[in-house]
């Protein structure tokens, strides 16, 4: 998969390069100092990149435990993230990181012990309340997992602690280690869906809704914990059709009583990532409208963004009570 592993030279031996690199035995291995060398370096063409990825295997320094963004929860108070990974095998159109790194390159950081660390730290400044924990802010935990090793090494982890709730969100339907593991409740394995016209459109590479829901009826069989995440939202024409029929297929598959939570939101980008990406794709007609700058935020335009957020909340109440959705923007804002 990989033609070129760059390897920083301070975890050359750590054991989880050492496995990473029997992995890919016919990868060159190429050492550097600091994985910025490669990362962030200018003039980098991030489309061309994207067709032939390298990998990186570094130490993650510094904070490994962050808050989320204001909009980023699924109804707990204490939200966090930690990207044991940067960027991500798919390819879709609509995804911020394109925005945000000079390179399409994936880093590991193979620290995973630093992590945990963290990760109980952030535990003990919120003692006795829960704390939520996103893996997939900056990657795709369960698509990188072959990768990684990631649910192997910290599905036990959290498993020890209860307090720390797992988010593993993913487009992947790579589920063999959660299948193998027993399920446990502080674990939310959820699944970005969107309606097959918008996968086929917008997500390259991404296994279709059809194989993401036959994972998820797996996974809930075996007790896992599901989320489901309607976001982003794309304008179409026709999209009430598009959005009725989409709702009708995902909640005759999934089990009610499995679900975790729900999200709900409208495409929507940093303004500066936007710019990017949109210079990376000029021709994209996804960004070409009908949106508006909003603050910080590019998004569509506020009646258009509400009409589909009220379609799509009022279609999901015909199947279950809304009180485990959470949206972005709120309908009533």
């Amino acid at each position: 998969m990989f033609q070129y592993i760059y390897v920083e030279d301070a975890i050359r031996e750590h054991p989880q390069t050492q496995e990473t690199l029997l992995k890919y035995p016919r990868a060159t291995v190429v050492p550097c100092q600091r994985y910025g060398e490669i990362f962030n370096r200018k003039g980098q063409n991030f489309r061309l990149q994207k067709k032939s990825a390298s990998l990186i295997l570094a130490e993650k320094h510094g904070k490994t435990v962050l808050p989320t963004p204001p909009d980023y929860g699924i109804g707990g108070k204490n939200n966090y993230y930690f990207s044991h990974m940067l960027n991500c095998v798919f390819d879709c159109r609509y995804c911020f990181l394109q925005g945000m790194y000079q390179s399409a390159h994936m880093v590991h950081f193979v620290n995973h012990e630093s992590f945990k660390e963290g990760i109980i730290n952030t535990c003990t400044e919120h003692t006795g309340e829960d704390v939520y924990f996103f893996s997939g802010y900056d990657c795709d935990s369960l698509a990188m997992n072959p990768i990684t090793g990631f649910l192997e090494d910290f599905l036990p982890f959290f498993a020890e602690n209860p307090r720390a709730i797992l988010e593993l969100r993913s487009k992947s339907v790579y589920i063999r280690q959660l299948l193998k593991h027993e399920a446990f409740p502080n674990c939310v394995v959820a699944f970005t869906l969107s309606p097959d016209s918008i996968q086929k459109q917008f997500e390259a590479k991404t296994p279709s809704l059809d194989k993401r829901l036959e994972a998820i009826e797996k996974l809930q069989k075996h007790g896992w914990k599901i989320g489901l995440r309607f976001d982003p939202l794309i304008f179409c024409q026709n999209y009430e059709n598009i959005y009725r029929d989409f709702f009708e297929n995902v909640f005759s598959r999934v089990d009610l009583n499995s679900v975790h939570s729900m999200t709900m939101g409208t495409f929507r980008l940093p303004k500066g990532n936007f710019a990017k990406m949109k210079q990376l794709y000029p021709d994209e007609k996804l960004f070409a409208g009908p949106l508006e700058k909003k603050g910080s935020t590019v998004s569509y335009e506020e009646n258009l963004e509400k009409s589909l957020l009220s379609f799509c909340h009022n279609e999901i109440a015909q199947y279950t009570s809304t009180e485990k959705l959470f949206m972005y923007p709120e309908l009533n804002s």
